[in-house]
C-alpha cells in the first residue's frame, strides 16, 4: 500500500464529517473549505482537505465555482498530486492544468500510470504538449508519445505500459525472485503475462496461482493459455464489451505483429462503460457532452444545431397541418386532439429508439438478429397501439358524444404508434448501415416521422371518413 493510501486508511474515520450517506461531499463541508480559502487560512483549508481520498478532492474542485478554483488550488497545492488530477472532470482538470507550468504538469504526469498521464496530456494544445513532453524523463516521454500516436478512444490510448511479463521458460521460483528483487516494477497488478522469445503473450498467470505453487514448477505449467488479447487500435467501446462479456480483470494489449505492448485493467473499463452509456443518452437528446462543467458557448454550439434541425422537422409537420386547414375550421375539436396523436406517437418512437440504440451499443442487435428485432418491435407496437387506441377512442367518443370521432382518433393512434415502433428500430439500423452514429441523428428522424404521420393520419382519416361535413 502506498504512503498516500496508508494516510487515507489511517484517517478514514475522519471522513464521516465530510461525506453524506451517498459518499458525496456535504454542502456545509464544502462551504467550510471555501470560507477558509477566502479568509486566507491556508493551514485550515489543508487540514480540512487532507483526510479526503483523491477522488473526493477532485469532487471538491468540481463543486467549487469556476472563479474560486484557482484560489483553492493554491491553498491546497501540496495535496494536488497525480491521483487527484486523474480523478478530476476533464473540463475542471483542463482549467487547473492551464494554470501550471510545463515542469509542474510533467511532474504530475510522471507520478501516474501511462493511461492516466495520457488522459491529462492529450487535452493540452499541441504547443503545450510538446513543452510538457520536453520536460519529462526520456522513458516517460517515449511512452506518452507512443500512446498519443494511437487514435483517440482506442486501446492504445487506454492501456498502461506498466505491467509484469516473464518468459515462459521460467519457474515459479524465478518469477517470485524477480517480483521481490526489482524495486522498479509496478505495484498494481493482478496477473502476470507470460511471453515467448518474440515478446508475444502465450498465457497469463494469476498471482494467487503463483503464491500457492511450489517454486520448482514451470510457469508454463501453471499459466492459463487461453486469454483475451486486445488489438492496440480497437475502439474503447469494443474493449469494454469484451471485458463485460468475458468477465476480465485485466487483458493484454498487442500491436499489429502480436507483441505485448501494454495492458488494460478493469478500473479503466468502469470509467469507459460509464462514459459510453452517458454519451449515448446525451447524443439521443442532442445535448452534446452534457457536462455541467462544459463552457457555456460549447454547450450552446452542441445543442443549437439539433434545435435548428428539429425546427425544420416541425415546419414539415406544420406544412401537413396547413393542407387540412379547411377540415380543422369545420371541426375545432380536431385541433384540440391532434397534438395527442403526435405526442404519444413520439413517446412510443423514443422508447423503441432508446432500446434499439442500447442494443446496438452492447452488441445485442447485429445483422444476425435484425429481422427478429424488427418483428418483436412490431408486436410490441401493435399491443401498445391497440391499448392506447381503445383508451383514447373510448374517452373521445364519450367526451365529445361522437363515436365516429372516437373511431378516427383510435385508428390514427394505432397507425402512428405502429409507425413509431418501426421508425424507432429501422432508423438507427439504417444509419448504422450507412456508417453514421445512430445515437446522434436518429431522434431527429424519428420525431419527424411520428409528428408527420400522426397529423397526416388523424386529419386524413377525419376528412376521408366524412366526419367533417
Amino acid at each position: 500500500m502506498s504512503e498516500t493510501e496508508l494516510r487515507h486508511a489511517d484517517r478514514a474515520g475522519e471522513d464521516e464529517g465530510q461525506l453524506d450517506a451517498d459518499d458525496r461531499l456535504k454542502p456545509d463541508y464544502v462551504d467550510a473549505v471555501l470560507d477558509a480559502v477566502e479568509r486566507g487560512d491556508t493551514e485550515e483549508a489543508q487540514r480540512l482537505v487532507e483526510p479526503l481520498h483523491p477522488a473526493d478532492i477532485a469532487d471538491l474542485f468540481e463543486l467549487t465555482p469556476e472563479d474560486r478554483r484557482a484560489a483553492l488550488a493554491s491553498a491546497v497545492a501540496d495535496l494536488l498530486d497525480g491521483d487527484v488530477f486523474a480523478e478530476m472532470n476533464d473540463y475542471v482538470r483542463e482549467q487547473l492544468i492551464d494554470a501550471l507550468d510545463a515542469r509542474q504538469v510533467a511532474d504530475i504526469a510522471s507520478e501516474l500510470d501511462t493511461d492516466d498521464a495520457v488522459a491529462i496530456i492529450e487535452d493540452l494544445d499541441a504547443d503545450d504538449q510538446r513543452e510538457v513532453l520536453r520536460a519529462m524523463e526520456p522513458d516517460d516521454r517515449a511512452a506518452i508519445e507512443e500512446a498519443l500516436s494511437y487514435p483517440e478512444e482506442s486501446a492504445g490510448r487506454l492501456m498502461q505500459r506498466e505491467l509484469i511479463a516473464v518468459p515462459e521458460h521460467w519457474t515459479v521460483g524465478d518469477t517470485l525472485d524477480f517480483l521481490r528483487g526489482d524495486e522498479e516494477l509496478t505495484t498494481d497488478f493482478w496477473e502476470i503475462f507470460v511471453v515467448d522469445p518474440q515478446h508475444k503473450p502465450v498465457g497469463t498467470c494469476a498471482l494467487s496461482w503463483i503464491l500457492r505453487t511450489p517454486r520448482a514448477i514451470a510457469i508454463s505449467d501453471v499459466m492459463a493459455r487461453e486469454q483475451t488479447l486486445i488489438p492496440v487500435d480497437m475502439d474503447q467501446e469494443e474493449v469494454a464489451l469484451r471485458f463485460q462479456k468475458y468477465a476480465l480483470i485485466s487483458a493484454a494489449v498487442v500491436d499489429n505483429s502480436g507483441r505485448l505492448v501494454g495492458m488494460i485493467t478493469v478500473d479503466d473499463i468502469v470509467h469507459i462503460i460509464q462514459e459510453e452509456a452517458g454519451e449515448d443518452a446525451l447524443l439521443l437528446s442532442g445535448a452534446g457532452e452534457g457536462d455541467i462543467n462544459e463552457p457555456v458557448f460549447d454547450s450552446y454550439k452542441a445543442r443549437v444545431r439539433w434545435l435548428i434541425a428539429n425546427l425544420f422537422t416541425a415546419l414539415l409537420a406544420s406544412f401537413i397541418i396547413s393542407r387540412f386547414e379547411g377540415t380543422i375550421e369545420r371541426m375545432v375539436a380536431l385541433a384540440t386532439l391532434m397534438p395527442i396523436v403526435a405526442g404519444v406517437g413520439g413517446n412510443a418512437g423514443t422508447q423503441t429508439l432508446a432500446v434499439t440504440v442500447r442494443a446496438m451499443a452492447t452488441n445485442q442487435l447485429t445483422q444476425s438478429n435484425t429481422a427478429r428485432a424488427i418483428g418483436r418491435e412490431i408486436r410490441v407496437a401493435l399491443l401498445n397501439g391497440a391499448t392506447i387506441a381503445l383508451v383514447i377512442g373510448t374517452g373521445v367518443a364519450l367526451i365529445f358524444a361522437n363515436a365516429l370521432l372516437g373511431g378516427v382518433i383510435a385508428a390514427a393512434m394505432m397507425t402512428n404508434i405502429l409507425v413509431a415502433g418501426l421508425a424507432g428500430v429501422l432508423v438507427p439500423v439504417v444509419l448504422e448501415r450507412l456508417r453514421a452514429d445512430p445515437a446522434v441523428a436518429s431522434s431527429v428522424f424519428v420525431t419527424m416521422t411520428t409528428d408527420s404521420i400522426g397529423f397526416l393520419a388523424f386529419l386524413g382519416l377525419a376528412s376521408a371518413s366524412g366526419l367533417v361535413g
